[in-house]
Order: structure tokens, then sequence, then C-alpha cells
């Protein structure tokens, strides 16, 4: 990281480089590598718990042991595989052992862990970057969100059912270093079926992130891969960017517009509206996208 920095000091001097992103998991996101496809895994997959190395079954049964209880010292025996749906294990099921005395205590060590892990790269970071604005990228698992346990967030390593808010822990973490934050928003790459079958909730879930960390004090930004081809998807953007009626005019920070390159040269592409689009986020002109 430091050698990163030294060799592109002058364009951070020059303001040509304005923050600097840091990987912390799976993909450059904030995550454990839960559900890699190389392995098999398939959306709605709940992914699986990774805490299977030494190191981890090292730390797990050091911390079962300061507990008590050390038969705790162990994976969850019932929570599936990769493809499994949470209603088909006995640990994500509704009043599954996820709630359980064992289930709590093995969920608070997983996310802590990757909680630990983020404050040691970024203690790294900034002394590394020496003040540079430094950003860190948070995924959005929005399948079985609709969902009690939140199974697939659980194996990423956010601690997020419904009886609990798992992202605010994260993020004090992120702002004892100053981070500004960036969502990730996918596109509806799934048909309205298998979204309703997967009980995803994409927006539920970005309204969650995104409060929590406004709440603790974080700059937000967004990252969207959605292809922008219509009003309604730039108007649901400029929603999300400034939200309407907020009492406290929270906003985005930046907004990164990721598109492959073909994208920008199909001819239903209307440059007109982009421009628009682009002028409401700059508060350059109203949310009118109608001639």
């Amino acid at each position: 990281m430091r050698s990163f920095h030294m060799e592109f000091r002058s364009l951070s001097e020059e303001g040509l480089i304005s923050a600097i992103e840091v990987g912390l998991g799976a993909s450059g996101e904030l995550r454990y590598p839960s559900c890699p496809e190389k392995m098999g895994w398939r959306y709605p997959g709940i992914g699986e718990f990774q805490c299977y190395d030494r190191y981890m079954q090292k730390n797990l049964r050091q911390s079962a042991l300061t507990r008590g209880h050390l038969f705790w010292a162990r994976g969850p025996d019932n929570a599936g595989y990769y493809n499994s749906r949470s209603h088909e294990t006995g640990f994500f099921c509704d009043g599954g052992d996820y709630d359980s005395y064992y289930g709590r205590f093995f969920l608070n060590w997983y996310s802590g862990i990757l909680i630990d892990h983020v404050d040691q790269v970024l203690s790294l970071a900034t002394l590394a970057f020496d003040g540079a604005a430094i950003v860190v990228k948070i995924p959005s698992i929005y399948w079985w969100y609709r969902t009690a346990s939140h199974a697939a967030e659980l194996t990423a390593g956010f601690y997020n059912p419904t009886n609990r808010d798992g992202y605010s822990p994260v993020f004090r973490m992120l702002k004892k270093h100053s981070i500004i934050l960036k969502v990730v928003c996918y596109g509806p790459e799934f048909t309205v079926q298998e979204n309703d079958e997967a009980f995803a909730d994409p927006e539920g879930l970005t309204w969650q992130v995104m409060n929590a960390a406004w709440d603790h004090g974080l700059s937000v930004s967004v990252e969207s891969a959605l292809p922008c081809l219509d009003v309604d998807m730039y108007s649901r953007i400029l929603d999300t960017a400034k939200p309407r009626n907020d009492p406290d005019r929270h906003h985005l920070s930046f907004f990164a517009y990721r598109q492959r390159t073909p994208f920008l040269l199909q001819r239903d592409v209307c440059f007109s509206e982009l421009e628009t689009f682009v002028k409401c986020m700059h508060g350059e002109a109203t949310q009118n996208f109608v001639d």
C-alpha cells in the first residue's frame, strides 16, 4: 500500500486521485467469500460459512474456551451447502439454531473476526496513505432478506437477522478510520419470480445500510451496475442519491456509474436523458426528464 501511495503521490497532490478504494474481502468487498461461483454457488444459494481453516478453528476454540463451552468450538453442522435455501436447513430456518445460545455465540464470533480484520487492514491503510480519503465497498446481499435469519448475509459475515442490526458494529469500525462507504447496488439480474422465490429485497437492504451509515456519521457513496436505459431507472438512482423529504438532507458523496463500454454505444441510449441525469446529480437541474 505504501509503495502504491509513493508511486502515485503526485497524482494525489494534483487532485487527479481524490480517494483510494481498499479491498477488504471477496471481489474487493467487505465480506467473507461465502458465495464463490468457482465452487459451484449459484443465486440464490445461501452460501457457506468460511471458518474451517487452521487459524479460524484455533480462534474459535479459544473463544469457546473463554466462554466456558468448549463443545461450541465448531462450525454449525446443519447450515446446508452453497446452494441450499434457508428453509432447507436446521440452522437458518424460522426458529432455527441461528437464534439459539450456540448460534448467537457463533455468529457474534464469526462477524467479530471480520470486523477485527477490517480494523487491522484499515489501520495499515491509514498509515500507508497518509491522510488520503479511503473508500470501502460493502456488498448488497439482498437474497433471503425477507426471511427471519437473513441466511446469505450471515454466511458473508453480517450478523443481521430481523431481530438485530448487523451493520452498526461494522460502521462503528469504519467511522473510527474516517472511511467513505461505497454501497454496491446491483441491477435486476433475475426475474421477479426468481427474486420472490429468494425472498429478495434489494431496496430494503440498501435503505437499511445507507441509513445505518448516515446514523454513524459516515459519508456514503453508491456504485451502480444498473443498466440505465430508461427514465424510471434514472429517477430511482436520484431518489437514492437525494432521499425525498429527508429532514437531515442526507445525500451521496459521489456516485460511480459503472457500465461496460458497449452499453454506451447502444442506439437505445438517450444521451439527452443522460445529460439531464448528470445535471440533476450535481444539483444543476430539477428532476424532470419529460420534454
